[in-house]
């Protein structure tokens, strides 16, 4: 099995993360990326670059506004007097002024607010070149996929809380959304996704909230009392030609193996009704008892057990990395998921 990466990825070192009111170091550093890659050359599996983005595959997922911000903004922040060296919104639009006819600002203090959900995804120098990497390894998967063999994109910084155009949760371009419209692109005629990051994927849901040719499967801790907090309920199944084309399967704070495994099953069932022809797979492992912002329990042996229910779909998949930020267990995690997948 192929691993896409590339070490431009390892550029975008976050600092800022507000926990409580409280600024904290950042969970989402390049430290998490070198557990996982030295994973994947013990075990060992083929690690290639992926060859750059194509012209025009991020515009398939996202607003070229919001590209546009990604690219420049930086450098339009370090020439404001006295600023600090990462762009984080003090203000977001409410629904209030959506409402009443608000739209983005020139400048890009509104920009900033405009274009990202929260204070979990500070944009610095490096953001954009390392998001565009970690994007052409979801790409590159996908088309390992289209050719019927399961690859997996060591994909840093993450992408499921990305809406089209929106930054949130330590993501800016949305890698597994990129990989299920790769594969539609490739004519798979119906793809599905699997999210078993322990945070609900809300912009992965937001960008296929209308489609019928994408189902969006999440297992996640309950938003009711974890990130994203507003959205990632059982009642949200989709809108428009997307009616029930959504499936989240939220988890009380604490489950263990057994719950996790057992919403899992559920997903993999509903995916075989969708009659899937490629899966896409987010893979995070904060849900893992030991992760320093866990709201779930789940124990090594529960992601083999889950690898090898994914792999009992038979599908084709695009493993694409979520979150997990404890770099002293994620490495054997990786292993232990694609044992049980069966690619190792």
């Amino acid at each position: 099995m192929k691993v896409f990466w590339d070490p431009r990825q390892q550029q975008h070192t976050p600092g800022f993360f507000l926990v409580r009111g409280q600024v904290r170091p950042n969970f989402e550093v390049p430290a998490r990326a070198d557990a996982l890659l030295a994973a994947c050359q013990a075990m060992p599996l083929d690690v290639a670059t992926p060859p750059r983005v194509p012209a025009g595959a991020l515009e398939s997922v996202h607003d070229p506004a919001y590209l546009s911000f990604l690219r420049d903004g930086h450098a339009d922040w370090a020439a404001l007097p006295q600023s600090g060296p990462e762009l984080v919104a003090n203000i977001h639009p409410a629904p209030e002024m959506i409402a009443q006819g608000g739209r983005c600002s020139s400048h890009v203090i509104g920009r900033v607010g405009w274009f990202t959900a929260d204070a979990a995804c500070p944009i610095g120098p490096h953001t954009w070149e390392a998001a565009k990497a970690a994007a052409a390894g979801a790409l590159a998967a996908a088309d390992e996929v289209a050719a019927g063999r399961h690859a997996y994109a060591l994909a840093r910084p993450p992408g499921h809380h990305a809406y089209r155009a929106r930054a949130g949760g330590h993501c800016y371009l949305n890698n597994a959304a990129l990989a299920a419209e790769r594969l539609r692109a490739h004519g798979v005629p119906r793809v599905a996704v699997l999210d078993i990051d322990s945070h609900h994927g809300n912009g992965t849901q937001g960008i296929f909230w209308e489609r019928d040719d994408v189902l969006y499967v999440s297992v996640h801790g309950d938003p009711n009392n974890y990130y994203p907090w507003f959205v990632g309920h059982a009642e949200e199944r989709g809108g428009g030609a997307g009616t029930g084309c959504n499936l989240n399967l939220p988890l009380p704070i604490g489950t263990g193996d057994a719950g996790w495994l057992e919403a899992i099953a559920t997903g993999l069932e509903a995916i075989r009704r969708f009659d899937a022809g490629a899966l896409v797979v987010s893979l995070g492992f904060d849900a893992s008892k030991d992760e320093p912002l866990n709201a779930l329990a789940v124990t090594e042996n529960g992601f083999a057990r889950a690898g090898e229910a994914i792999g009992g779909l038979r599908l084709p998949a695009a493993i694409i990395q979520e979150g997990g930020y404890n770099t002293g267990v994620i490495g054997d995690l990786l292993t232990r998921f694609l044992t049980g997948l069966g690619v190792v």
